[in-house]
């Protein structure tokens, strides 16, 4: 399904959520944003396998695009925020990230700027708190959508949109079941599911395990949610290398190969991977008509 090109918003509470979502004030030390790590000028992502979070500390997991977040069905890669306010919570007081010791410090900091009090206080009448402040990074998140990709065209109707090798790969696509899971608007972000169906894709990694590794099962400690992941969505995924939750696809190539081994175990021929990954090119979609 095509990606729509608005979700119904508070225009009032995007303007303060894009204030906020730039502000470096939200963490420790005024040096990261939430722009920081999911710029909008490279696809919502920063392209490094892990972010760097205050003090240049390395977070353990690839920061996911926050462009059309507001279609994941929860947020993280293992789920643990079931909205975007709740996500929005979790950075600023995290140790590694923003490093706050509470979002009473990020008030305080906030309420020494005079006229965003007052501008914050016309929109939300009781004031400065964590509700408040995630709910209008919540909303301006909802507008972080990007429509018009020659796909979406294409599902329109506009048959020229995409070529006969985009769409031979649009085929290989349904056909390997890549569908089954990336599915939806964004092609994902609605199911979680176990990497490593064939094979041992841990095995094979040849890097030491995470506490992130474990996915779902670190909120659930259900063990069948062991290496579970939310499925990511794949719109413009040719910005927002490098890819999975350990970033250790540098490519769509790589990525694609990997899929086709861990969760169908098979050998994609050349062919084939060049015609998939031409078709995820067609996914990248517009930004405010850029």
């Amino acid at each position: 399904r095509p990606i729509a090109d608005s979700i119904s918003v508070d225009v009032r509470k995007v303007v303060l959520g894009n204030l906020l979502y730039h502000d470096t004030r939200l963490s420790a030390y005024n040096t990261v944003s939430c722009a920081s790590c999911h710029g909008l000028d490279t696809g919502g992502v920063d392209n490094k396998q892990y972010s760097e979070g205050v003090g240049g500390q390395l977070g353990g997991v690839n920061a996911p695009t926050v462009y059309n977040a507001a279609y994941n069905f929860v947020q993280f890669w293992d789920g643990r925020a079931g909205t975007l306010a709740e996500q929005a919570a979790g950075p600023p007081l995290n140790p590694v990230e923003m490093a706050c010791e509470s979002f009473d410090q990020i008030i305080s900091k906030l309420a020494e700027d005079k006229n965003f009090v007052v501008a914050f206080n016309e929109v939300y009448p009781d004031g400065l708190n964590e509700k408040n402040i995630t709910n209008a990074i919540q909303e301006f998140e909802k507008t972080l959508l990007t429509p018009n990709s020659r796909f979406d065209r294409y599902l329109k109707g506009q048959k020229d949109a995409i070529t006969a090798d985009e769409i031979a790969g649009y085929d290989l696509f349904k056909k390997y079941d890549c569908a089954t899971c990336h599915v939806g608007e964004i092609l994902g972000g609605q199911s979680y599911e176990l990497i490593g169906v064939q094979h041992d894709y841990f095995a094979d990694r040849q890097a030491e395990m995470t506490e992130e590794d474990n996915g779902r099962f670190k909120q659930t400690k259900a063990e069948r949610d062991r290496h579970r992941f939310k499925v990511p969505g794949l719109r413009n995924i040719e910005l927002t290398a490098p890819y999975f939750h350990d970033g250790s696809m540098a490519t769509m190539d790589d990525a694609v190969r990997a899929m086709a081994k861990y969760q169908l175990g098979i050998d994609l021929p050349q062919p084939e991977v060049d015609k998939i990954v031409a078709f995820l090119r067609t996914l990248t979609g517009e930004y405010k008509g850029k």
